[in-house]
C-alpha cells in the first residue's frame, strides 16, 4: 500500500507539474503573439522558444515561431517550423495558411496554392486563405480564379480594401478595366489614404482613356508616399496625355534630378518623352530593371548548341494584332526565308480576328499563347522548342514580358522595335539599330552590343493598303483653303516647347491650320485653350478621330505637311504619313526615340526635311508653307519614289536582318561574346 500510495503521489505531482508547464507554455505563447502584433520579432521568437523548451509538442508555439521566423526573413526555417506544428495536429487550418505564407515568399507558388487550398479544406470562412489563394493565382497568371477567390473574400469580408484592389488588378488582367475602375474606388471609399489603390485607380484610368481623372490619383498617392516608385512618372504621362502643362516644367525638373541621384521616379517610357540625354536614359532603364527585372537566379539555356536544321526565331509581341508593331512587321514575318529560317510568335496578347492576325497566322511556323504562363513557364515554353534566337518587340512598352528573358531561355536575346532605347539589362545581348538612331558616340549608353542595319533600323510592310477614295476637305472638318498643317502623333508627344513653335507657324501663315489626332476630349479642350492663351483662335485647331486603318492612311492627303514632335520623334506615325505621300518634317533630337523620323527620312531619300535644332525646324516649316512649288516637288518625288526607296522596301529588309541574324547565330555558335557590328548593304 506504501508504494501504490507513493505512486499515486507522484503521478499527482508529475500532473501538476505537466499542467504547469502547459500553462507557462500558453502563456508564452500569448506573450509571443503580442510581442509579434508590437512589432518585436526577436523578442516573440525568444518567447515562443521557451514555450517549445517547456512543451516542445506545442502546436501553437510552432506555428507562432514560423510566422516569426518569416518576419525575420527566414522562409526556410519558418517553411519547417509549421510543418511540425501540422504533424502534431494536422487539422490546424492557421498553420496550413502560414505554411503557405512561407512557401509563397520562396515563390513556390504551386505548394503555397496547396497549402492555401488546405486551409480552405478545414475552415472554408478563412478569409485570408481565399486572400492569398488570390495572391498565389494570380502570380500564376490563373486571373478567373483569382478573381473568384477575391470575390470570396470580399463576401466573407466587403470592407477589405487590399482585396478590393487585388480584385482590380485582377479585372485589369482580364481586361476589364471599367470594372477594375469601380473595384478600386470601393478599396479607397473604405481606405481614403490607401497609397496603391490611388495609384491603381490612376492606371486603371489610363486604361479608359481619362486620364485628366487619373491626375489626381497620382498626385494623392505622392502626398501619402512622396518616393512612391515610379509615380511621378504616371503623374507626368497622364497630364502630357492630356496636354495638362500647368507646373509640368517643374515635374520634369524633379523627374530628372531623381534619375540622376538613382531614385525610380519613372519608367523608361514615360521618361523618353521628357528626356534630351542618352545618358540619363540608360541610368533610367538600368534602375527600372534592377528593380523590376533582375536577372533570375535560374538560367534555362546552359551553353549547349542546338542542331536545328534551320536557325530558329522567336519573337515575343503583346500586339500580334491589329497594332502599330503588327503593322510594321507582318510582311517581314510573310517574307523570312523559309529555307534558312524557322519562326515562332510568344504572344502574350490576343487574337482579335483582324486581317493582320489572320496574315501573322499564316507567317510563322507556329503562334504560342502565352498568356496564361508565368515568366518561368513561358520561359520554359521558348527553352523547349530551342529557340535560337529571340526577339523582344516590346521592352517596356504595352503587353510587355520582359520577365521571361530574365531566365536566359535562348542563345542569343535581342531588343528590337517596340522599345526606342536601351532596356538596361546585361541578360540583352544585341539591339538592332542604325546608324541615325544610334550614332557611334551614342554606344556607351546601351548595355547591349549594337547592331547596325542599312538604311534605316524600322522595318515596313510593302502591302499596307490605303482606302482608294480619298475624303474631301470638308469630309474630314478641314477649311477648303488654307495650309493644312497636320501631326497625328499621340497627345503626349506634343510639349509646350513645340506647341509654341506650331502656334507661331500659324500666326505666319494666314488661314492655316493645324490638323491633330484626338487622344481624349481633355487634351483637345487643353490645347484649344493653349492656342488662346498663344493668340490663336481656338477653331484653327481641328481634331481628327480614329478610323480604320486603310481609311486613316488615305485622309493624310488632305494635309500640305506633317509636323514632328520632339524629343520624342513620331515612329509608326511618320511611316504612315510618308507611306500615304505627306512629306514630315522633323528635328532631330539628342536620345534614340527623337531620331527615328530623321532615319526615317533619309531612307526615303528626304534628307532636308531633317532640321538640327528648333529654330531651322521652324524656318523650313514656314519656308515649305509659303513656296508652294518647293513642297510640291517633295510631293512629286515621294509620290514617284517612295514604293522603290528602302524604308518601304519589306525583301530588302528582310535581307539585312536576316544576315543581322546569321551573324548573331555564327557568333554564338563559336562561342563568342556578343559584339556590335554593322550589316553590309545589298547592292
Amino acid at each position: 500500500m506504501l508504494l501504490a500510495d507513493a505512486l499515486r503521489d507522484v503521478g499527482a505531482r508529475l500532473a501538476a507539474l505537466l499542467l504547469r508547464a502547459d500553462s507557462r507554455a500558453s502563456i508564452l505563447v500569448n506573450r509571443g503573439n503580442a510581442l509579434r502584433d508590437l512589432k518585436r520579432p526577436e523578442d516573440a521568437l525568444a518567447m515562443y522558444e521557451r514555450a517549445l523548451r517547456l512543451k516542445p509538442g506545442s502546436a501553437e508555439a510552432l506555428n507562432g515561431r514560423g510566422k516569426t521566423l518569416l518576419d525575420l526573413g527566414r522562409p526556410e526555417d519558418a517553411l519547417a517550423s509549421h510543418d511540425s506544428a501540422i504533424r502534431l495536429k494536422p487539422d490546424y487550418a492557421e498553420a496550413f495558411y502560414y505554411r503557405g505564407n512561407a512557401l509563397l515568399y520562396l515563390k513556390r507558388l504551386d505548394e503555397a496554392l496547396a497549402s492555401y487550398e488546405g486551409a480552405l479544406r478545414l475552415n472554408p470562412d478563412y478569409a485570408d486563405a481565399h486572400y492569398n489563394r488570390g495572391i498565389v493565382l494570380q502570380r500564376l497568371r490563373r486571373a478567373e480564379e483569382a478573381l473568384e477567390s477575391y470575390d470570396r473574400a470580399l463576401q466573407l469580408r466587403p470592407d477589405d480594401a487590399e482585396a478590393l484592389n487585388n480584385r482590380g488588378n485582377v479585372l485589369i488582367d482580364l481586361k476589364q478595366p471599367d470594372l477594375a475602375v469601380a473595384s478600386y474606388e470601393r478599396a479607397l471609399s473604405y481606405r481614403p489614404d490607401y497609397a496603391n489603390a490611388c495609384y491603381n485607380l490612376g492606371l486603371a484610368l489610363q486604361d479608359v482613356n481619362r486620364p485628366e481623372e487619373a491626375v489626381p490619383y497620382f498626385s494623392r498617392a505622392l502626398e501619402l508616399v512622396p518616393d512612391y516608385p515610379f509615380a511621378k512618372g504616371k503623374l507626368l504621362h497622364a497630364k502630357m496625355l492630356c496636354c495638362d502643362w500647368d507646373r509640368l516644367s517643374q515635374l520634369r525638373d524633379s523627374i530628372e534630378a531623381d534619375v540622376g541621384a538613382g531614385k525610380n521616379s519613372c519608367e523608361p517610357f514615360e521618361y523618353q518623352a521628357i528626356s534630351g540625354s542618352a545618358r540619363q536614359a540608360r541610368l533610367c532603364a538600368e534602375m527600372y530593371a534592377a528593380t523590376n527585372f533582375p536577372p533570375s537566379g535560374i538560367q534555362l539555356w546552359a551553353g549547349e548548341r542546338y542542331e536545328n536544321p534551320r536557325i530558329r526565331i522567336g519573337y515575343v509581341a503583346g500586339e500580334f494584332r491589329e497594332h502599330a508593331t503588327a503593322i510594321l512587321i507582318t510582311g517581314l514575318l510573310e517574307r523570312h526565308d523559309k529555307r534558312r529560317f524557322e519562326t515562332y510568335a510568344f504572344d502574350n496578347g490576343w487574337d482579335d480576328e483582324s486581317e493582320i492576325r489572320g496574315r501573322i497566322n499564316r507567317a510563322v511556323g507556329e503562334i504560342v499563347d502565352i498568356t496564361r504562363l508565368d515568366d518561368a513557364q513561358a520561359a520554359a515554353t521558348i527553352r523547349d522548342r530551342k529557340i535560337d534566337i529571340l526577339v523582344d518587340l516590346n521592352g517596356y512598352v504595352g503587353r510587355e514580358r520582359q520577365g521571361i528573358f530574365c531566365y536566359r531561355p535562348c542563345p542569343v536575346q535581342v531588343n528590337y522595335l517596340g522599345f526606342p532605347g536601351t532596356l538596361g539589362a546585361d541578360y540583352f545581348d544585341y539591339i538592332l539599330a542604325d546608324p541615325h538612331v544610334i550614332p557611334p558616340q551614342h554606344e556607351a549608353f546601351y548595355n547591349e552590343r549594337i547592331v547596325y542595319l542599312p538604311d534605316t533600323y524600322q522595318v515596313n510592310d510593302s502591302k499596307r493598303r490605303i482606302a482608294e477614295r480619298i475624303p474631301s476637305r470638308a469630309e474630314v472638318g478641314l477649311p477648303e483653303t488654307g495650309f493644312i498643317f497636320c501631326c497625328f502623333n499621340k497627345n503626349y508627344k506634343i510639349t509646350p516647347e513645340i506647341f509654341d513653335v506650331w502656334m507661331r507657324l500659324l500666326r505666319e501663315v494666314g488661314g492655316s491650320v493645324l490638323w491633330l489626332l484626338e487622344d481624349n476630349v481633355a487634351a483637345s479642350r487643353n490645347l484649344k485653350r493653349e492656342a488662346e492663351r498663344r493668340g490663336i483662335a481656338a477653331d484653327r485647331l481641328v481634331f481628327a478621330g480614329r478610323m480604320k486603318p486603310g481609311e486613316h492612311l488615305a485622309r493624310h492627303r488632305a494635309a500640305d505637311l506633317f509636323l514632328d514632335t520632339l524629343p520624342i520623334n513620331a515612329h509608326t506615325t511618320a511611316s504612315d504619313a510618308l507611306w500615304a505621300g505627306l512629306p514630315v518634317l522633323t528635328c532631330l533630337g539628342q536620345t534614340f526615340p527623337g531620331r527615328v523620323a530623321a532615319s526615317l527620312l533619309n531612307a526615303v531619300g528626304l534628307p532636308e526635311l531633317v532640321a538640327h535644332d528648333l529654330e531651322s525646324y521652324e524656318a523650313r516649316a514656314l519656308e515649305l508653307a509659303t513656296k508652294p512649288a518647293w513642297l510640291s516637288d517633295i510631293k512629286a518625288r515621294l509620290d514617284q519614289d517612295r514604293a522603290s526607296r528602302p524604308l518601304f522596301d519589306t525583301d530588302r529588309f528582310r535581307l539585312h536582318i536576316e544576315s543581322a541574324y546569321a551573324t548573331m547565330w555564327e557568333r554564338a555558335r563559336r562561342g563568342e561574346p556578343p559584339s556590335s557590328f554593322s550589316v553590309k548593304p545589298i547592292s
